[in-house]
């Protein structure tokens, strides 16, 4: 029986809103396109 496991993530939101952290938008970038190839 195959099960569908689905994934919401917020890195970028929750990144932003860390605390003394930020990224630039090169950064956000980079992180989406990884996200992207691991099908997030």
């Amino acid at each position: 029986m195959k099960r569908r496991v689905e994934v919401f993530d917020t890195t970028l939101r929750d990144g932003e809103q860390a605390p003394g952290f930020s990224m630039t938008v090169s950064e956000k970038v980079r992180v989406a396109a990884q996200l992207e190839k691991l099908g997030v």
